[in-house]
């Protein structure tokens, strides 16, 4: 019963995990508004290295349209804005001598469209991933040895209902990222 319980648990923490990677993967997808990790996945080339950019700058948002990024050294302002240029992000940086300011234009219907094909997309591989989940837990649960077949009909059936539970967690994740990005 024991092995049960920690199966379960396994399984919800592995679901969990999928929620917040499709959480992070949201907020990578702008929504008109200007977001710091909009330019997380940015790496700048740093005496020699490929650096994330948050190491070699502080990235702010005074507001909802700019996003700001002060490098700790004035002499990195050239490569994070060639970094900035040549990430397909699409920005077009504004370098002022001391800090480089990225205006962030509203969406377009077209661009919108585009953007909620991209969430339902990440949404639908969260899906899967919770359904890979569920399959493996299920497959494990099987393999058990000296457990009554109805005390593993009835995980199965636990395992289910997490799955049902992490499913509709990912579409009310839709719904909220939907109304972001359609509201103009």
């Amino acid at each position: 019963m024991e092995e049960i319980q920690i199966y379960l648990s396994t399984a919800e923490e592995m679901m969990e995990k999928s929620i917040n990677h499709i959480k992070d993967e949201f907020s990578k997808i702008r929504a008109g508004k200007a977001s710091p990790g909009m330019v997380e996945g940015v790496e700048v080339k740093y005496y020699g290295n490929t650096t994330p950019l948050n190491q070699v700058a502080g990235v702010t948002t005074p507001d909802a349209r700019t996003i700001s990024i002060k490098p700790w050294e004035k002499n990195m302002l050239r490569e994070i804005e060639r970094a900035i240029i040549n990430s397909d992000l699409g920005f077009n940086p504004q370098n002022d001598g001391e800090q480089i300011r990225i205006s962030i234009p509203p969406l377009t219907e077209e661009r919108r469209l585009q953007l909620m094909k991209q969430v339902k997309a990440e949404a639908e591989n969260g899906k899967v991933r919770i359904r890979n989940i569920r399959k493996d837990t299920n497959d494990s649960l099987k393999k058990l040895e000296g457990i009554s077949e109805d005390l593993i009909k009835d995980a199965e059936n636990d395992v289910q209902k997490l799955t049902d539970v992490y499913t509709s967690k990912i579409d009310a994740l839709v719904s909220t990222k939907e109304k972001d990005i359609m509201t103009v």
